[in-house]
């Protein structure tokens, strides 16, 4: 499909000039989604070269744009501004900057839009690929710059086909070819399920979770509770050291939330050598002996303090052993807090497989990085300090601004609720206060209405304290092992206070899973989303980094799978399409 984008209006463009909504509408009559004029003109080099081929056939899924029909390749040239490229082409950071001076409502409907057709694009191709089509897409911008370069692939491409159909091999099940043949499928394989926020959060997307695999058997049926037990299917139940390779299948992305508890500044800091958190090297054991069923994609999920265990070795290390294993690899930071009102401010690292990026793609450039909320300087000075790695970092926007508040999430729990502690435990909990934490609460029971703040207990000095937050966000929820890691509310004004824990609604709303069907005791609700990712930060990283990356990498290079050749017969002559014309209308 051709791009809205006229000399005329181009001009009107680069001189800041709006365009009113009878010129959107002039606009958007003239574009087509056949015959454009990149087609054209790559129609007419492909029939120069002597490459015939046919025009596209409704029985194909996303009606190719140029077929080959005896080889089995298909052909896409994606208008950029429809698929979601215009944005990067001028130097955009999201798909959200191109349309900022958009009205809202026009705003939505193009985002909304263009990626249904993002969605699409996969979903064609993924379907392409499994009926045993190769599949090569082109954006229009690259058609037009490079036209010949664009025919030369097309003709390297088929003559591929032809030789494997030649020698009557299929290609090779480990090649680039085949490992950007995933790409399209969206599938998750999610290591440290837990209770699937992980996937909630990707499915948001469009993603397939595929396999999961965790060690406990209570999140395990909070997961199965929801999901539905048909993903029961799917769950292989036990330790990541002990997984038989063969039961992890070939997916697009493997998802990695391992055990905190080593890493965290709460913990032992026993690093990627303690019980829990060394983990990790089981995830990395998998990865390794899934050879090339390996993934193209991984990413990484832990506590900020995985930065800086052990001076910044374990983090070093777990780099090295994904770059060990052929992927680049970027990392970032993001707050729950921008998203839900809970404070959680986690790690990320998304590793590609190198192979995949082009070879010109932006490496480490560390003097090029401003620090960011995304990206601090701590975590530049990291990635400095690792430049032996291999580094593809991805401009990211600004994480949204939340302005919701604890009181948004709150249950409206009668005053007679069992949940309500008795007077005594709440006057306990106020007994246990530091000076300063029990000023606040004095302001709030003074207040003329109902405040509310949240509540954790620590250990100060040998004691066990209660801090008071009340700036309108909870504390990171955490697995409450001895009691001690369970919020508590508090409730006061009009010269009184209530208290309770969270419930379990309450902390699934914190952690961005309003919609996640609770089951199993109270215990295991608030153990469950306390050693969850937040669904709503990762439905963003795949909004605003996977899918992106997704749609870039389905560009500009051939994506085929290991399966049989097209018989050598089928090769000797290809159905001929119309000579290109001359007269198409120039778009």
């Amino acid at each position: 499909m051709s791009d809205p984008d006229t000399a005329e209006s181009a001009a009107q463009r680069r001189r800041g000039a709006k365009r009113d909504a009878s010129q959107v509408s002039a606009v958007m009559r003239q574009v087509h989604g056949r015959d454009t004029t990149p087609e054209l003109r790559l129609r007419r080099a492909l029939w120069a070269r002597g490459l015939r081929y046919s025009l596209t056939s409704t029985e194909l899924p996303g009606r190719p744009d140029i077929v080959f029909p005896g080889a089995r390749l298909a052909i896409f040239v994606d208008g950029d501004y429809w698929h979601g490229n215009q944005w990067r082409r001028r130097g955009k950071v999201a798909l959200e900057e191109q349309f900022e001076a958009s009205a809202a409502e026009s705003r939505a409907y193009w985002l909304r839009k263009i990626r249904r057709n993002m969605r699409r694009d996969c979903a064609t191709s993924d379907a392409l690929l499994r009926r045993g089509w190769t599949t090569l897409r082109l954006w229009e911008s690259q058609s037009t710059a490079d036209t010949e370069g664009c025919v030369s692939l097309i003709a390297e491409t088929f003559a591929a086909q032809r030789r494997s159909a030649v020698a009557a091999t299929s290609p090779a099940p480990d090649d680039v070819a085949s490992l950007r043949a995933r790409l399209p499928e969206k599938t998750v394989a999610e290591f440290f399920a837990g209770i699937g926020l992980m996937r909630l959060g990707l499915e948001r997307s469009g993603w397939r979770v595929t396999f999961a695999n965790d060690i406990d058997a209570r999140k395990q049926a909070m997961y199965l509770a929801h999901f539905g037990e048909a993903a029961g299917s799917e769950f292989a139940l036990g330790d990541v050291h002990e997984l038989p390779v063969e039961r992890v299948p070939a997916v697009t992305l493997a998802t990695a939330s391992f055990p905190c508890n080593d890493l965290s500044l709460a913990g032992a800091r026993h690093g990627l050598a303690g019980k829990h958190s060394s983990a990790f090297w089981g995830f990395i054991r998998t990865l390794e002996e899934l050879g090339a069923r390996r993934p193209p994609l991984v990413l990484l999920e832990n506590v900020p303090g995985f930065l800086t265990s052990h001076g910044g070795a374990d983090f070093s290390r777990a780099l090295a052993a994904l770059d060990a294993l052929g992927f680049a690899v970027d990392a970032f930071l993001l707050d729950a807090a921008r998203f839900t009102p809970q404070s959680r401010r986690r790690l990320f690292v998304i590793g590609a497989q190198a192979s995949l990026l082009a070879s010109d793609a932006p490496s480490l450039r560390a003097a090029s990085w401003v620090a960011s909320e995304t990206r601090p300087q701590a975590l530049l000075d990291a990635i400095a300090g690792n430049a032996g790695l291999r580094w593809r970092m991805r401009p990211l926007p600004a994480p949204p601004a939340h302005e919701h508040r604890l009181t948004d999430i709150l249950d409206d729990l009668p005053e007679d609720a069992p949940a309500w502690w008795s007077d005594e435990r709440a006057s306990y909990l106020l007994s246990q206060m530091s000076p300063r934490h029990r000023a606040r609460a004095e302001a709030m029971i003074a207040g003329d209405a109902w405040s509310y703040g949240a509540v954790f207990r620590r250990m100060r000095q040998g004691r066990s304290m209660a801090e008071l937050r009340v700036d309108g966000l909870a504390g990171c929820l955490r697995t409450p092992r001895g009691g001690s890691g369970r919020q508590i509310l508090f409730k006061a004004g009009y010269g009184g206070y209530r208290a309770r824990l969270l419930t379990p609604h309450e902390a699934a709303r914190l952690m961005g899973a309003s919609e996640f069907r609770i089951s199993g005791s109270l215990n295991d609700a608030l153990f469950g989303f306390g050693d969850a990712v937040c669904a709503d930060v990762i439905a963003w990283i795949a909004t605003y980094y996977l899918d992106p990356l997704i749609n870039e990498l389905l560009r500009g290079a051939p994506m085929r799978v290991g399966s049989a050749p097209a018989p050598i017969e089928a090769l000797a002559g290809e159905i001929p399409g119309e000579i290109p014309g001359e007269t198409q209308r120039d778009r």
